[in-house]
């Protein structure tokens, strides 16, 4: 399975919200023709529509065999939107869903078990091509069809492979959830400046700038997060006084975080089941 087979025989895209059209725009970004792919989704975007007007199919009858189909509804929309591609199953159409907290199994028994699935796991700085998205496979899904859903997702992003589902939930609560936990530091940080005396719109300025510098200085560093921490504090000063509060072993970010991520995996466990 290759591109050269998604631009022949179709992909079909069920649900084209922010993380569908993130994907759409990254595919499209990188020559995939209009014409090769199918969209269902009952409220499409005005770009969607207007894409219909440059050969998008949109909410019209499927290909008869597509190389692809990409589940990007909600779960909770799963028992509407799944009986529209189901037909699809069983044969040599791939399976990729980007839907959190539904397994591999229910896809099987949506679709067949003979019918290849990837399951990944993506996350919202898709949207502006900084994501990183997990993925694997059932038994079904060959290594061709690994690396076509690697490709599609790398149109947005990162793509690393997991050793198998059993990792899913803990991806999706570093990752997936992971993005929220950054959002939340930022506006704490900000609020930390305001009650040191800041304007409001200053400090929250500070605190985007702050985060989002040093997330890219740590992606393009040669160095390790743990030594650009230590770079980054003098003995004695007023990095060190604040890590001192930070990195306490029982009330710091090391034992808040491992909390925070545990209980998310765990409603991701219990979401799955």
């Amino acid at each position: 399975m290759s591109l050269d087979d998604v631009r022949r025989r179709g992909l079909v895209l069920l649900g084209c919200g922010k993380m569908g059209s993130a994907l759409l725009e990254g595919w499209l970004g990188r020559g995939l023709p209009e014409a090769s792919v199918w969209v269902l989704d009952p409220r499409p975007s005005d770009w969607v529509t207007g894409l219909a007007a440059r050969g998008l199919h949109l909410n019209t009858d499927l290909p008869p065999d597509p190389a692809i189909v990409i589940v990007a509804v909600k779960p909770q929309m799963m028992g509407e939107a799944l009986p529209r591609i189901s037909a699809l199953g069983g044969g040599g159409t791939l399976f990729l869903s980007i839907a959190a907290g539904t397994t591999i199994r229910s896809f099987e028994a949506a679709f067949g078990a003979e019918t290849p699935i990837v399951r990944a796991m993506p996350n919202t700085p898709a949207a502006i091509g900084r994501g990183i998205s997990a993925i694997c496979g059932n038994a079904r899904a060959t290594a061709a069809d690994l690396s076509l859903a690697e490709e599609l997702l790398s149109a947005v992003g990162e793509v690393v492979r997991l050793e198998g589902e059993h990792q899913m939930d803990a991806v999706t609560a570093v990752s997936g959830s992971g993005p929220a936990y950054v959002f939340h530091l930022i506006e704490t940080l900000a609020a930390a400046g305001e009650a040191e005396g800041l304007a409001p719109e200053l400090a929250l300025q500070l605190a985007r700038a702050t985060v989002a510098g040093a997330g890219q200085l740590a992606m393009e560093a040669g160095e390790d997060p743990g030594q650009l921490r230590v770079n980054v504090t003098s003995p004695g000063g007023t990095t060190a006084a604040a890590l001192a509060v930070l990195m306490d072993p029982k009330t710091g970010f090391p034992a808040l975080l491992k909390r925070a991520v545990h209980a998310a995996a765990e409603r991701g466990r219990e979401l799955g089941k």
